[in-house]
């Protein structure tokens, strides 16, 4: 079939881009190219401020697992049985379906640590198993805070490590307070994150010595730790 001069010129013209596009490296984007999901470390957030990283959390109030489902929504990403139940590996995969089906908005958690939904939130792709072995309980664990000197509990003040603490942070200083809030009774396990309980002994450790209750844990906090009032 005889070609039209537009048409030739057409195909020429793009054959002309595609070779400059080529020569100067820069990568063609399809529609089919895989969106990004949330990082492990966002995930690993997620875990701590829903459920203290623990899978098989049964809390008694209806909510269940690492991510804190409830049975209807866990059976609605096709979820079977209780979430506390069931492996590592297939929480995170259900929880990584039911982002890509709403987004963050189920996660309490998530508005506390302002997290934002990325290119996948909300997409409607099912995952598959493999797409979430990355988050953490199904592949390779997610690395904690690197560990740091942490003074015994009854043992000398640490240097205050010269940076304010708030809500969702993870450092090695962090398991220090927290290791030395256990001689007031908290019960920390330590884990280096500030969430929930590290908030509630903060607050009770800056009303006890007369701090502003801001919930942050800056210099005078750190100290009163060590030299202050027992909280409570």
């Amino acid at each position: 079939m005889k070609q039209s001069r537009v048409g030739a010129f057409t195909r020429a013209l793009m054959r002309v881009t595609l070779v400059c596009v080529a020569v100067a490296g820069i990568p063609l984007v399809t529609t089919s190219a895989a969106l990004a999901d949330p990082a492990g470390a966002t995930w690993a957030k997620l875990r701590m401020c829903e459920a203290s990283g623990h899978y098989a959390v049964n809390t008694g109030n209806g909510y269940y697992g690492a991510y804190q489902f409830d049975v209807p929504t866990w059976q609605s990403v096709g979820g079977h049985g209780r979430p506390d139940q069931a492996t590592p590996a297939e929480q995170d995969y259900r929880a990584l379906y039911l982002y890509r089906m709403r987004g963050w908005q189920p996660w309490q958690c998530a508005g506390m640590l302002s997290l934002r939904d990325d290119g996948d939130a909300r997409s409607k792709r099912a995952p598959s198993y493999a797409d979430a072995a990355y988050i953490g309980g199904g592949g390779s664990p997610n690395p904690s805070p690197s560990p740091g000197p942490v003074a015994p509990p009854g043992g000398p003040k640490p240097a205050w490590p010269g940076v304010v603490y708030a809500y969702g942070d993870c450092a090695p200083a962090l398991k220090a307070f927290q290791a030395r809030m256990n001689v007031y009774g908290y019960g920390f396990a330590a884990t280096g994150c500030y969430y929930e309980k590290t908030r509630t002994a903060v607050l009770e450790l800056q009303r006890a010595n007369g701090i502003n209750d801001s919930g942050r844990l800056g210099v005078k906090t750190w100290t009163a730790a060590w030299d202050g009032k027992k909280p409570r």
